[in-house]
């Protein structure tokens, strides 16, 4: 078994452990109905539809201002 001769500082393992705790941006993908950006494998929030089906009823103006304040 491997035992490190020296003891390791604490600034190279901070930088060793920085590469596992980066955060990838969430993939965005446009509507096929109406064109709005829309997460992978989500229903559209604008329209209400997911591959082509309305799933759910689409949201108006005064819902998305009330649930925004």
């Amino acid at each position: 078994m491997a035992v490190p001769k020296r003891r390791m500082s604490r600034s190279r393992t901070h930088k060793r452990r920085a590469n596992h705790d980066k955060l990838t941006p969430t993939p965005v993908s446009s509507c096929a109905n109406c064109g709005s950006p829309v997460r992978s494998h989500h229903v559209c929030l604008e329209c209400g539809t997911y591959r082509g089906r309305e799933i759910v009823e689409p949201r108006s103006v005064e819902e998305q201002l009330d649930t925004e304040s």
